[in-house]
């Protein structure tokens, strides 16, 4: 039993084999829809214009000996290949204020994406969102491919934290929310 489902609630099947089962894809979104993750915009700067997307798969890998964080870039993605090509990124937290931006970001038209956004570009020339909460400009160390996205690794070559950051947007069941305090202890 897995936290109160039985086994065939959880796989969809066997392969012919039967040494592996294979997990329902709608269920696994599912799933996944009840775990929380920060909204970032991960941009880079390819054939002299900025190009983004938006994510929530974002994690530090390493602080010590040298910064690092990864990213999963689906590889459908427009920005999918520039990133690889300007073999550079950065990933900009989001504050929970910048839904309207968070949009803007899966917009279908790339250049819309960055209309009014106010960015500078970091060390890598990748843009960092003056809005962002923190940026993490990074170069990429490894990238590799996992099913429909790349894991890009980043060595992180500067990082920019907002004074007077407010709180992160998080993306959680399908939908942007903010972080509410609980209470207890």
């Amino acid at each position: 039993m897995v936290l109160g489902m039985t086994t065939s609630n959880v796989f969809a099947g066997a392969t012919a084999d039967g040494l592996q089962l294979a997990v329902d894809p709608a269920q696994y979104k599912a799933a996944m829809r009840h775990l929380a993750a920060g909204v970032c915009a991960v941009t880079t700067f390819d054939e002299g214009l900025p190009h983004g997307l938006l994510v929530t798969a974002v994690t530090s890998v390493s602080a010590e000996p040298t910064p690092s964080l990864l990213v999963c870039v689906n590889q459908s993605s427009s920005t999918h290949s520039r990133i690889l090509n300007a073999k550079s990124f950065c990933v900009n937290l989001l504050d929970e204020r910048d839904v309207e931006l968070a949009r803007q970001f899966l917009s279908s038209d790339r250049r819309a994406r960055f209309e009014g956004v106010e960015w500078e570009a970091g060390i890598t020339g990748s843009p960092m969102l003056t809005r962002a909460l923190a940026s993490f400009d990074c170069d990429i160390e490894q990238a590799v491919q996992a099913g429909s996205h790349t894991i890009c690794i980043g060595r992180v070559r500067e990082v920019r934290v907002c004074t007077g950051a407010g709180q992160p947007l998080l993306y959680f069941g399908a939908s942007f929310t903010g972080v509410r305090p609980t209470t207890g202890a």
